[in-house]
C-alpha cells in the first residue's frame, strides 16, 4: 500500500467523520464508516458496541501486542463557533471541523499505519488497532467494554487479560501532543464533600453552621502541601469546583452543605493514599466520598522500548495534565498523536494536513522500530 495513497484517502475518511455527529454515546454512524473502510482495505474489523478493532495478521498469543488506540467521539461544539462544525473545509493547509483535531487526526494516523504495517511480515509482535467510544465522558461502553467483550478475547486469545498480559505488551494512545511524547498522565479523582451542622436561626445563636464546616474544610485542602512533588506533573492538585445547600431560606442556618473537589493526581500517589490524606485532616464532620477511581494516573518509563524508540525520533516528552484512555489500560501506554491539545474543544476546531501526514509517519517508524525484528531500539 503506497503511502501516498493511504494518506490521501484518510484525509478523506476524517473528512467523511467530521460531516457525521458523534458525541459520545451516539457514535453509531461513525463506528459503520470506519468499520466499512477497513473493510474494504481487507483489515477484516469487528464491531463491540462502537468500538471497531481489526487484529493483523499472524496474531501469536505467545507474542507481545501493541494496541492502537484513539477515539472517533468528540464533545458537543461549543456556542463561538463561526463555521459549520460537521463541514469539513480545507482552507490553506488546515482541515477544519469538529473532532478534527481531537482526535480524528489521530485516529486517521494510526489507522493508516495500522494499514502499513500490518502488511509487513516476520514481525515478533502482534499488532491491534481499536477505535473507540466514549472516550469524551470516560464512559464505561469504550476502551474497558472492548477489553472485557468475549468476543474481543476470543479473538485475540486473551492477550489483555492480566493473567496472559506479556511483560512487554503496551499500546500507543493517538491524541494530540504536537507529535510529543506524553509518557505521564495525571489521574483524576471526584470527590463529594458533605458537612453535617445543625439546623438553627440565623437571627439567634443557634445551630452549627454546615456551610462554615464546609468552608472550613475546601480552605483545608486548598492549604495542604503534598510532599511528593512530581517532575513531569508537579504536586497534586486539589480544586473545590461545587458548593451549595439544600436550604434556600435566608433566616435559617444550614444543616448541611454539599461542595465538589476536582482532584488531579500525581503518578506519586494511589487514589486510595490521595483521599485519607484528606480525610485526616478536614473536620469529623465533614465526609469526602470519591465518585470514581478508574481514572488513574499512568507513567510509562523511560526506558521503556516504546519511548527508547520516540527519543531515537528525536521526540521530547513531558507530563500531561489532561486524561485519556491511557488511564483505563491496564499496561504501559504512550500518549502520541498530531494536532494541539490547545484547539481540542475549541471553537473552529482544525488540523494541519501535514500535521496527518508526519503523524503516519513518525507512527509508522515507532512501530517499524518496535515490532520488527531487524531493527533494534
Amino acid at each position: 500500500m503506497k503511502s501516498a495513497s493511504i494518506k490521501q484517502e484518510v484525509i478523506g475518511l476524517l473528512q467523511r467523520l467530521i460531516a457525521i455527529p458523534s458525541f459520545s454515546k451516539q457514535e453509531d454512524e461513525s463506528a459503520t464508516v470506519l468499520f466499512d473502510f477497513l473493510a474494504e482495505k481487507g483489515a477484516a474489523p469487528q464491531r463491540v458496541g462502537n468500538n471497531i478493532y481489526a487484529i493483523a495478521d499472524n496474531f501469536n498469543p505467545a507474542l507481545p501486542t501493541l494496541l492502537l488506540n484513539s477515539h472517533h467521539d468528540t464533545v458537543k461544539p461549543n456556542s463561538h463557533y463561526t463555521r459549520d462544525p460537521f463541514s469539513p473545509e480545507i482552507e490553506e493547509g488546515k482541515l477544519y471541523g469538529l473532532g478534527s483535531n481531537d482526535a480524528g487526526a489521530s485516529l486517521v494516523a494510526l489507522l493508516a499505519s495500522f494499514l502499513q504495517c500490518s502488511q509487513q511480515t516476520n514481525s515478533n509482535w502482534n499488532l491491534i488497532l481499536a477505535a473507540t467510544a466514549e472516550e469524551e465522558i470516560s464512559g464505561s461502553g469504550g476502551i474497558e467494554a472492548l477489553l472485557q467483550d468475549k468476543r474481543f478475547i476470543e479473538k485475540t486469545q486473551g492477550c489483555f487479560l492480566p493473567h496472559n498480559l506479556h511483560p512487554s505488551t503496551c499500546a500507543i494512545v493517538g491524541e494530540p501532543t504536537l507529535l510529543q511524547m506524553a509518557i505521564a498522565e495525571r489521574g483524576l479523582m471526584v470527590i463529594d464533600g458533605l458537612a453535617q451542622g445543625k439546623p438553627g436561626h440565623a437571627a439567634r445563636e443557634e445551630g452549627q453552621n454546615a456551610l462554615y464546616l464546609a468552608l472550613d474544610a475546601i480552605q483545608l485542602i486548598r492549604d495542604f502541601v503534598w510532599e511528593k512533588n512530581s517532575p513531569l506533573l508537579g504536586p497534586v492538585k486539589c480544586s473545590t469546583t461545587v458548593i451549595e445547600t439544600v436550604n434556600k431560606a435566608h433566616n435559617i442556618v444550614p444543616a448541611s452543605c454539599q461542595f465538589v473537589v476536582d482532584v488531579r493526581v500525581n503518578e506519586c500517589y494511589t487514589f486510595q493514599e490521595v483521599i485519607d490524606t484528606l480525610r485526616s485532616i478536614v473536620p469529623t464532620a465533614v465526609q469526602l466520598q470519591p465518585r470514581s477511581t478508574r481514572l488513574r494516573s499512568s507513567l510509562i518509563p523511560l526506558d521503556h522500548p516504546l519511548v527508547k524508540a520516540g527519543l531515537l525520533n528525536q521526540l521530547s516528552y513531558y507530563g500531561s495534565p489532561t486524561s485519556s484512555d491511557k488511564a483505563l489500560l491496564p499496561f504501559p501506554a504512550l500518549k502520541l498523536g498530531p494536532g494541539d491539545s490547545a484547539r481540542s474543544h475549541s471553537a473552529n476546531e482544525w488540523v494541519g494536513i501535514n500535521e496527518i501526514e508526519n503523524g503516519i509517519d513518525l507512527y509508522c517508524n515507532l512501530i517499524n522500530q518496535l515490532i520488527h525484528p531487524t531493527l533494534q531500539v
